[in-house]
C-alpha cells in the first residue's frame, strides 16, 4: 500500500502531512500511559516484524503495491498509541533506506497505515471484545477479524484520497478495484497471521498482550471474588 511520490497532489500531500504529525505527536504523548519497562521491549520486537512482513510486497495495479500492513497487531500487542510509533518509524525507515514509498508521501503513508490501520483494527478489537469475548482464548480470533477491518479500511482510505487529489489519470472504478478489492483478499492472509501470532504470545506470555490486559485483570477479580464469598 506504499504510495509513490507524485500519486496525490501537493495539496492532498501536505494535508496528509499535517495529519501525519499530529497523529504521531499524539501518539507520544498516549505511549506513556501504555508502556512499562517490562512491556518497552515488545515495541522493538513488534516493529521488527511488522518491518520484515511490510518488505514483502507486489503490485496491485495503478502504481501501488499491496503487503501486510499490521497495524492491527501491533496494536493488540503494544496498544494504539505505541502501534502508531511502530508504524511511523517502519514506514519512514522504509522510505528512506530502501525507497519503499514516496518521500513526499510520507504523511499519507503513515496517515494510511499508522494511523487510519490503527485506528480501525483498535475500534474493532474494543467493540468486539466487549460484545463476543467470553474468555481470553477468543482474543486471536477478535485480532485476526479486526486486522482484516484495518486492511480494507486503509485501502478504502487511499481510494478516497484519490478521488480527492489523484493525478494519475486512472477511473475510479480501476483505482477501486485494484485497491480495495486486493486488499480485501490480502487482509485474509494478515488476519490469519494476527490471529496466529497473537496466539501465540497469549500461549507464553499473556500479561505482554495489551489488549488482554482488561480481561486478565477481570478474571482475577472474579477468582478473587470467589475466594473470599
Amino acid at each position: 500500500m506504499h504510495v509513490p511520490d507524485g500519486f496525490l497532489d501537493a495539496v492532498t500531500s501536505t494535508a496528509t502531512g499535517v495529519l501525519a504529525v499530529g497523529g504521531v505527536a499524539a501518539a507520544l504523548r498516549g505511549t506513556k500511559r501504555e508502556l512499562s519497562e517490562r512491556t518497552t521491549p515488545l515495541v522493538g520486537l513488534c516493529a521488527t516484524f511488522v518491518f520484515a512482513a511490510q518488505m514483502v510486497n507486489f503490485p496491485v495495479g495503478a502504481g501501488t503495491s499491496g503487503h501486510l500492513i499490521g497495524g492491527a497487531l501491533a496494536a493488540v500487542l503494544v496498544g494504539p498509541w505505541s502501534a502508531i510509533l511502530c508504524m511511523s518509524v517502519v514506514i519512514i525507515v522504509q522510505s528512506l533506506l530502501f525507497a519503499d514509498g514516496g518521500i513526499t508521501a510520507l504523511g499519507t503513508n503513515i496517515t494510511l497505515m499508522g494511523l487510519v490501520s490503527v485506528a480501525v483494527g483498535w475500534a474493532c478489537v474494543v467493540v468486539l471484545r466487549r460484545a463476543l469475548l467470553r474468555s481470553i482464548r477468543w482474543l486471536p480470533v477478535v485480532a485476526g477479524i479486526s486486522a482484516w477491518a484495518s486492511v480494507v479500511a486503509a485501502s478504502a482510505a487511499f481510494t478516497g484520497l484519490y478521488a480527492l487529489g489523484g493525478t494519475v489519470p486512472l477511473p475510479m472504478s480501476k483505482v477501486l478495484v485494484a485497491m480495495v478489492g486486493w486488499h480485501a483478499v490480502i487482509g485474509l492472509g494478515e488476519a490469519v497471521i494476527t490471529g496466529l501470532v497473537v496466539a501465540s504470545v497469549l500461549s507464553t506470555r499473556p500479561d505482554l498482550v495489551y489488549a488482554a490486559r482488561p480481561l486478565i485483570a477481570a478474571r482475577t477479580l472474579e477468582i478473587r471474588t470467589g475466594a473470599t464469598s
